[in-house]
């Protein structure tokens, strides 16, 4: 559905993902259970770090805590409306469906990184400074960089927000995406979106390039410190404490990489690429941060009261 020139659009229409038309019952149901598992075991963990006595002292489990909201928040944010791609009929997104859609997702997602980096950070006060860890890293510094993090987060995606939908949007009103995106609103703007684009590249590019540069800082200085360790246990034991975080960072640092930092172009791959950090992310984390983090399996174990972990309360 389109508008003429000289008429504003009132509302979006989501093109979606591409899919094999006889697939569309599996995908729905599919992508239905991705958001279930997703609510829940994020839930799981929030529940068990707010819950478990032992737990809330210790940073890196209230990032955790964090780290689940947010995943919780982009999921619902984006999977439910992609779930709608997979039913009969036109499902037009109002205009400023759209606009809460592109700000919540950039605001949520920032956090993100920025929690990402933080969570290096502990890290690498945890092992390479492990005598002056409790000074330089306590629940209390912990939760106003968590604030931080929020704050920078909101203002990054009200910038977003306010520089995509300032601009005319006269029609067509087909967004070739799954969500409402910058990149994929920005085609259908009836103005030059040149400053648009080159301030999305350099605000998203500094995010990225700078939370990922001290992510990778903290892990070089991680790695060197382990790598000293004489003991294999110890190693091994280092190493697992810092795995699952940096499987998660690369998980999804990368496709964001390749869907706002190179030319702009209206790639198959893009939609694929988006896929992770709004859909396959929030699935994983909650995933690999229980099978791979030995205190939060002790934790849930002690919350179902579970037999010979209550002596560890």
């Amino acid at each position: 559905m389109e508008r003429i020139n000289s008429t504003l659009l009132t509302e979006f229409i989501l093109a979606g993902i591409p899919y094999p038309p006889q697939l569309r019952t599996f995908l729905f149901g599919f992508f239905l259970l991705i958001y279930i598992l997703t609510q829940l075991g994020n839930l799981l963990i929030l529940i068990t770090v707010c819950v478990d006595p032992q737990l809330p002292a210790h940073p890196m489990y209230i990032f955790l805590g964090v780290l689940s909201i947010i995943d919780m928040g982009i999921s619902s944010i984006i999977v439910p409306r992609l779930m709608m791609n997979f039913t009969l009929g036109l499902k037009p997104i109002p205009f400023g469906g759209c606009v809460a859609q592109l700000y919540f997702y950039h605001f949520l997602g920032s956090t993100q990184c920025f929690l990402y980096t933080l969570m290096a950070y502990d890290r690498y006060l945890a092992i390479c400074r492990p005598l002056r860890y409790p000074v330089l890293m306590n629940a209390k510094l912990s939760t106003l960089l968590v604030a931080g993090a929020w704050v920078a987060g909101s203002m990054h995606g009200a910038l977003q927000a306010i520089l995509t939908f300032r601009l005319p949007y006269c029609g067509p009103n087909q967004v070739d995406y799954f969500f409402c995106d910058i990149p994929a609103v920005l085609r259908l703007a009836c103005a030059d979106t040149t400053v648009n684009e080159l301030v999305t590249f350099v605000d998203i590019g500094v995010v990225v390039a700078s939370c990922f540069s001290l992510i990778l800082l903290s892990y070089i200085q991680i790695i060197q410190a382990i790598l000293r360790i004489r003991t294999a246990d110890g190693r091994r034991r280092a190493f697992s404490t810092c795995g699952a975080h940096v499987t998660m960072v690369t998980v999804y640092y990368v496709p964001c990489a390749f869907i706002y930092l190179r030319p702009e172009t209206n790639s198959p791959l893009d939609g694929a690429a988006a896929l992770f950090p709004t859909a396959i992310t929030p699935f994983l984390n909650p995933l690999i941060y229980t099978l791979r983090n030995q205190e939060v399996k002790r934790a849930l174990k002690r919350m179902i009261g579970s037999p010979g972990t209550k002596s560890e309360v």
